[in-house]
């Protein structure tokens, strides 16, 4: 067994896969693309603001046909194939320079690595752009796509290749793997550049300071979902609706619904603002 740090980490995520050997075999074995680049860059922007969100990818690369994008996100937020989706659409739209044609010269292939799963619970989803006729069959117009990848949902079912890089990104993230189990040499690799013997006192520092902003942010985020939800049920209540309604709705219990309003009569009856509820199912 080796010891080695988790790759939920930005910080060893990008150390591992900003490598051209092993950015490009894992983009050949998911997609099938073979690029030829010499480089992959890190903390990536355009200089041309596309909408009105910047966007910023973790690592990227391009070669003369392809552009593609590798992100990791280990919080488990509700909006990420939004969040992706719109990376995606820029590295497109950023191609388009004049008004003579709307067609990019690189295909753009977006693959998410979602660390900590996902609410479908599915190893790998697929956006595939490509329209297609009332049969299911391709017409081989729009050759990009979008490709999520949840490590903690990797099964016997998983098809090779997929099943051996997603079981190495999930083994990593307890800090101990069974390296002997993997054939594949750009994964060995991996191993081999995130060992905890050669992780830098700043690469620590980094991890930790990435674990603590993941904290802060959670819990930010959580608590301001559950305020707008908390703000959902107040008014659809106001409106009449039947609290079993407003359950089904929000997906959570008819309980939990009671335990709101009873809070905001509470703090309409005391003065000052209703305590934080919890909501099941929210986040």
């Amino acid at each position: 067994m080796k010891q080695v740090g988790s790759l939920r980490y930005e910080v060893l995520f990008k150390k591992a896969f900003c490598q051209p050997d092993i950015f490009t075999a894992f983009v050949k074995d998911f997609t099938g693309v073979q690029l030829e680049i010499d480089t992959v860059e890190t903390e990536k922007t355009f200089d041309i603001r596309i909408g009105k969100v910047a966007t910023r990818f973790d690592l990227f690369a391009e070669d003369k046909k392809n552009r593609v994008i590798v992100d990791i996100q280990h919080v488990r937020f509700p909006d990420h194939y939004d969040r992706f989706l719109h990376y995606h659409c820029a590295a497109i739209l950023e191609q388009v320079a004049s008004s003579e044609t709307y067609t990019p010269a690189l295909q753009v292939i977006t693959l998410v690595v979602l660390t900590s799963g996902d609410k479908h619970q599915t190893d790998i989803a697929v956006i595939d752009f490509d329209p297609k006729d009332l049969q299911g069959k391709g017409l081989n117009e729009l050759p990009h796509k979008v490709m999520y990848l949840c490590p903690p949902y990797v099964s016997e079912q998983t098809p090779e290749p997929y099943r051996q890089w997603l079981r190495a990104i999930q083994d990593t993230l307890d800090g101990e793997v069974d390296e002997i189990s993997y054939s594949h040499p750009e994964i060995q690799k991996i191993f081999s550049l995130i060992e905890k013997d050669l992780i830098s006192p700043q690469e620590y520092a980094n991890m930790k300071d990435e674990y603590g902003y993941e904290q802060i942010g959670r819990d930010q985020y959580e608590k301001g979902v559950m305020e707008e939800r908390r703000k959902w049920v107040q008014a659809l209540s106001a409106q009449g609706m039947e609290i079993e309604n407003i359950a089904a709705m929000l997906n959570v219990t008819t309980q939990e619904i009671m335990a709101v309003l009873e809070k905001n009569t509470h703090s309409l009856t005391t003065g000052g603002s209703p305590p934080a509820t919890s909501l099941r199912g929210i986040i």
